[in-house]
Formats: structure tokens, sequence, C-alpha cells
């Protein structure tokens, strides 16, 4: 029976103590702030970024690991005979599933590529349930099967409290920037099927607190969800406020609370935050 290690890029929202525990490699970004590079989890922090990036003269810019990079890490887990399933951020904001592709193909080792659709802890869910079965010795197809089944059962939805960063990194229209310049718009986002959506959009924190409602309703209908995760960009007020409201609903269960990653941090800009969930994929 095939050995398989599971792989990531550092966008996933993990903590240090899931990586040790799983057994789990990450494959860093890299992050330009005012034209000083930082490899993200080894040369700077998430919160470490949030502060940099207060400060930064132009919008920081992030990088998928180059293609060597890939393929030395791919190479080196498979000295041993192992295969490797490596779990990418969503293509929808980066390329680097693409680069991860081309580095399968050049590598010795036995490796296969799954775009998560997702990224941060919604990336992370799938990555840990994977990283358990592998250490369980499943076969290639139970780990692949898990993982889609976890994607499907995972929820994400993002508040931007600003649109400048989204709208310089050149994920969301002109014209919605238009809008923000002169009403202060706020709005909610789902990543969903690989996609950002806009799912509301108005003037003030209202908007977003009202979509956030329905959110609520939602999840007091589910009996089964396994984990729930908070990232954000130092909107300490909003976690305050979500994290309150799951508490009444979910008193025993715990909150993952954390800065999210910077390629988050960089377009979703000041106060923006994320809550993620997934419920029991073999149900």
């Amino acid at each position: 029976m095939a050995k398989f290690k599971i792989v990531t890029d550092s966008s996933a929202g993990l903590t240090d103590q899931q990586i040790q525990d799983n057994n789990i490699t990450i494959i860093p970004l890299t992050v330009m702030i005012d034209d000083t590079i930082y490899v993200e989890r080894e040369s700077i922090t998430n919160k470490e970024f949030i502060e940099k990036m207060k400060s930064s003269k132009t919008l920081p810019k992030t990088s998928q690991p180059p293609l060597g990079k890939f393929v030395e890490t791919f190479d080196k887990l498979g000295e041993d005979g192992s295969s490797v399933i490596f779990f990418s951020m969503l293509a929808a904001i980066s390329g680097t599933v693409h680069t991860a592709e081309q580095a399968a193909q050049l590598s010795k080792t036995d490796v296969t590529v799954v775009d998560s659709q997702y990224t941060d802890q919604a990336l992370a869910f799938q990555v840990v349930e994977a990283a358990k079965l592998a250490a369980e010795g499943a076969e290639k197809q139970a780990i692949l099967d898990r993982a889609v089944a976890v994607r499907d059962h995972t929820k994400l939805f993002m508040g931007i409290v600003t649109l400048e960063n989204i709208l310089k990194g050149g994920r969301l229209s002109r014209a919605a920037g238009m809008l923000t310049a002169l009403l202060n718009i706020k709005i909610v986002l789902q990543v969903t099927g690989g996609e950002l959506k806009i799912r509301a959009k108005g003037r003030g924190m209202k908007t977003i607190d009202r979509y956030f409602e329905k959110v609520y309703d939602q999840m007091k209908q589910i009996p089964d969800i396994k984990a729930i995760g908070i990232s954000h960009v130092e909107a300490f007020e909003s976690v305050d406020k979500i994290q309150g409201r799951l508490h009444e609903m979910f008193p025993d269960k715990d909150v993952l609370v954390r800065e999210t990653v910077p390629i988050i941090a960089t377009h979703g800009g000041p106060g923006a935050f994320a809550l993620m969930y997934y419920t029991d994929p073999t149900k």
C-alpha cells in the first residue's frame, strides 16, 4: 500500500500544532512589502505582516512559490517511495495550483495536485482531514474523496469593510470601487465553487451584520458542525461580535480565531474578517 504525504501552501490557515500533529508539509508563498521580500511562516508571521502592511507605501505583493521550490519539496518527500497529495488555494486568487501542476510533471515523485477551491482555514479543513486519513494508511482515492466531501460541506463568508485593497488587487470591478469611494460601501463575499461571489453590498456595517444574521440562522439548523474558524485583519470588534453569537449558539464548541494569512490580508484590507465552518462530510 502506498504511503501518502500531505502538502499545502502557506495560505492554509493551519496552526503550528496542526502541522506538527498531522505531519503536514507547507510550501511557502512570498510577500513583498516596500521592496523587501518575506517568506510566509519563515521570515514573517501573519501578525507581523498586518503590522507592516498598515505602514507600507504601496499595496503588498504576494507571489506563489517558485517552480523549483515545488519540485525540490516533492522530490525530497518522495525519496522514501512515498507519494504526495498537494492541496492548493483556489485558482481564482492565485496561480499556485498551476505551478504545482507543472512541478508534478517534473518531479520524480508521484504527485497529485488538488485545487481546494478555498483558502485560509477553509483550506485547512480539507488538509487536516486528508492528513488524518493518510496517517491511517488510506488509499489515494479515499483521501481525495474525503477532501471533496469536506469541500462540499464547507462555507466561507467574508466581510470587507473597505474595498481599496481588493480593488487595487483587481479582485472587484472598478464600478464597485466608484460606489465605495462615494458611498462607503461594505460588502459580504462568499467563496463558493472556487469563485468569489458578492452576497451583500450596502452602506455601513449594518449591511454586513444583517447578512451574517442569515448565516447564523443557517448554522442554528445544522446539528453536525465539525469545526468553526474566524480569521481577520485586526477586526477585533467584529470578531468579538461573531464570537458572542457563536457562543450563544454553540456553547461547547471551540472556535479557532487567528490573524488571516498575508494573501487574504492584502486583498481583504484592514478590518476584513471571515467566518468559516464545515459539517460532517460523512453525513
